[in-house]
């Protein structure tokens, strides 16, 4: 009997062994995309997705049947905005309110409460669908050409996370020792994320922990790697223990919502947020700064920054939509010609969910809203740069980006002209970044193709140009 028992068994573990081998050999076959790399950032366009969001389902399954859309614009990055399950203590409401201050039922369901206040880091927000609906995604992504990042949020947690009462060790306390929420430590008062547990890395064994909550998603769940909320509010000791960790298992791509340079160092974010252009294309438009003031902010980066440091350009993310408004309110009618800009500068450019359906108002933080889905003015310019950037390695970006050489014309308080070049190919881009009209001469000669328009532009030395408000040029030969 104990012999027949032994046999049984044997065959048993024979055949899960079996089961384990054709399990792989399907994984080997059906994997669609060679891993991530420092030469896929060099053209890329990524993408934030807002799931919530995005269509008026607000699930993984919505989204995913868009993912060819996507490959039109050019999108070879995907970054999900935070997909886990949301802290129900201390939810908010609105900025100034919680869920726990309004008492009418229907008026509290309403309110589901910030992506960033995460109660379990390894599971799946129920309202985004399952994780078997997620990994759909990721697959779909990954044969269209795409990869895949989460949204990591490493500085706190929702206030349901587990932690909180399993390791009250791992968070900031107060004098009384309660676990509190960020404090702004020079005046020791609120930020005001109230819906956020802060986490206190002078616990060696957070460091740990949440380094394995990471590790999750890149062993289990196949995913090219993090956009890393706060960054540099967290220990840069953390992720110099980690990110290597991570790479260990699969190649990775960071990218940090930070611009701090010592982050960048040592091989270990890939890609920081270019603030400083940002902030000054909106102030281009205040009329507060000119083109002079986008030329300091390239030559700042040139000084205080390693060649292969670059930076993810945009116009628009979740946090300026929401709070300091869509770019039409930052950008006026600059919107076209900064939107050019992020492609044709060094860096990686950003689309966020909704820009290229003309998305003009601000999608709501807390609660259930939905974006436009027509085609009008931004799908085919979103298209049309994307394409010249995926395929021209002038534009080339990323660690061993083309380069970046300004040109001088007879008006550069207004008027801002570079050429960027590689190897045999460049291209060129003249704009008024002025509200006014502009007469200058620029030092490009030659007969070449008006990128976005298909006509063909013949160039005379000390020829003039008369540009009109946010007039620009990108030329191709």
């Amino acid at each position: 009997m104990k012999r027949i028992f032994f046999l049984a068994l044997t065959l048993a573990f024979i055949s899960c062994k079996d089961d384990k081998k054709a399990e792989e050999t399907t994984a080997e076959k059906t994997e669609t995309i060679a891993p991530i790399s420092d030469a896929t950032a060099e053209n890329a366009v990524i993408y934030e997705a807002n799931i919530r969001q995005y269509s008026p389902e607000g699930t993984f399954n919505a989204f995913t049947k868009d993912i060819p859309e996507l490959k039109k614009l050019g999108v070879k990055v995907i970054w999900l905005m935070p997909i886990y399950p949301i802290s129900m203590k201390n939810r908010k409401a609105t900025g100034d309110l919680s869920v726990e201050d309004i008492k009418d039922p229907k008026k509290k369901a309403k309110y589901l409460g910030s992506a960033y206040a995460i109660s379990d880091y390894t599971a799946i927000n129920p309202d985004y669908g399952t994780k078997e609906d997620f990994r759909n995604l990721v697959k779909t992504a990954h044969e269209n050409g795409m990869y895949v990042i989460l949204d990591w949020v490493a500085n706190h947690t929702g206030w349901d996370h587990k932690w909180i009462t399993e390791h009250p060790e791992y968070y900031h306390k107060n004098a009384k020792g309660e676990v509190t929420d960020p404090l702004n430590p020079e005046t020791g008062k609120s930020w005001g994320w109230t819906d956020v547990a802060h986490l206190n890395y002078a616990s060696k064994e957070l460091h740990e922990a949440m380094k394995n909550e990471m590790l999750y998603w890149v062993k289990n769940e196949n995913i090219d790697g993090f956009r890393c909320d706060v960054a540099d509010n967290v220990p840069a000791e953390f992720w110099q223990k980690t990110i290597p960790e991570l790479k260990k298992v699969k190649p990775v791509f960071m990218l940090m919502e930070s611009n701090k340079n010592y982050l960048l160092k040592d091989g270990l974010f890939d890609m920081g947020y270019g603030w400083e252009a940002h902030h000054v294309m909106n102030d281009i438009n205040k009329g507060t700064k000119t083109v002079k003031d986008l030329d300091n902010v390239i030559a700042k980066i040139g000084k205080e920054y390693e060649k292969n440091d670059f930076f993810m350009n945009f116009t628009s993310n979740h946090d300026e939509n929401s709070w300091n408004g869509t770019e039409y309110e930052r950008m006026g009618d600059g919107v076209e010609a900064f939107t050019a800009l992020t492609y044709l500068l060094p860096g990686m450019p950003l689309i966020y969910t909704g820009q290229e359906y003309d998305l003009n108002r601000r999608l709501k933080f807390f609660e259930k809203d939905s974006i436009p889905k027509a085609k009008t003015k931004m799908f085919s310019i979103y298209e049309k740069l994307g394409a010249l950037k995926n395929s021209n390695i002038a534009l080339n970006g990323g660690k061993n980006a083309a380069s970046y050489k300004r040109l001088a014309t007879s008006a550069d308080t207004n008027i801002l002209a570079f050429e960027r070049g590689k190897e045999n190919e460049k291209v060129f881009f003249i704009g008024n970044l002025s509200k006014k009209d502009q007469e200058f001469t620029a030092p490009v000669e030659g007969t070449y193709t008006n990128y976005m328009t298909g006509e063909k532009v013949t160039l005379a030395k000390d020829q003039k140009f008369n540009f009109k408000p946010w007039q620009y040029y990108i030329l191709v030969k």
